[in-house]
C-alpha cells in the first residue's frame, strides 16, 4: 500500500494550483485546515471507513458540518476526495499544500523548543535572528520542553541547531569518553 504523502501529494499539488491561479491561497489554507478538523473527527472518521455508506453520503456530511464555509471549487475537491476514497489523507494533503504555499511566499517553519516559556520579546528577536540567517521570512512555534535544562532546540526543515543546556552537556560526555 502506498504511503500517505505518496497519496496526497497529487491533490495538494491541485489545490494549491487551483488557489495561486485564483490569488486564494490563504483561503485554501483555512479551507483545508477545517477539512482535515472534521477528518480527525471520530464519527467522521467511522462514517469514511464504513463500507456501507457512499462516497456521495460522505462527501455531503464534509459539506453540510462545513455549511457555507467551502467554495464550489473545495466542495468539487471534497466530491473527488471521496469518490477516490482519499479524504482519511485530508491532514496530509493539508501539511503538503503548506509546504507548497510557503516555498511560495519564501516562509520556512521552525519548530522551537525551549526549556522555559519566552516571552513575545524573546521569540521575535529569535525569528529576527533566524530570518537574517535564512534569508527567508521564519514562521516559529515555540514548545516548552523541560527536559532540555536550558537554552533552545531550532528546527528548521532538516536543519537542527540544538543550543539546549542537554546537548552541550552530552557534547561534554562524549569528548571525555574520549
Amino acid at each position: 500500500m502506498a504511503e500517505p504523502s505518496t497519496i496526497a501529494r497529487p491533490y495538494a499539488e491541485a489545490a494549491f494550483r487551483l488557489a495561486d491561479a485564483q490569488g486564494k491561497l490563504a483561503d485554501w489554507s483555512a479551507t483545508l485546515a477545517n477539512l482535515s478538523s472534521v477528518a480527525a473527527d471520530e464519527r467522521v472518521r467511522a462514517a469514511i471507513g464504513d463500507p456501507n455508506i457512499s462516497a456521495a453520503k460522505v462527501a455531503g456530511l464534509f459539506i453540510a458540518i462545513l455549511s457555507g464555509k467551502l467554495s464550489g471549487e473545495a466542495e468539487n475537491f471534497v466530491r473527488v476526495l471521496a469518490e477516490n476514497g482519499r479524504l482519511d489523507v485530508l491532514p496530509e494533503i493539508r501539511t503538503q499544500y503548506e509546504v507548497l504555499k510557503n516555498e511560495r511566499e519564501g516562509v520556512v517553519e521552525a519548530e522551537v523548543y525551549t526549556a522555559f516559556e519566552m516571552d513575545q520579546v524573546q521569540v521575535a528577536d529569535l525569528v529576527s535572528r533566524l530570518e537574517k540567517n535564512t534569508g527567508r521570512k521564519v514562521r516559529a512555534r515555540v514548545n516548552v520542553d523541560k527536559s532540555l535544562i536550558g537554552g533552545v532546540k531550532i528546527v528548521i526543515g532538516d536543519k537542527v541547531i540544538d543550543g539546549s543546556a542537554r546537548a552541550q552537556l552530552s557534547a561534554l560526555e562524549n569528548a571525555m569518553k574520549a
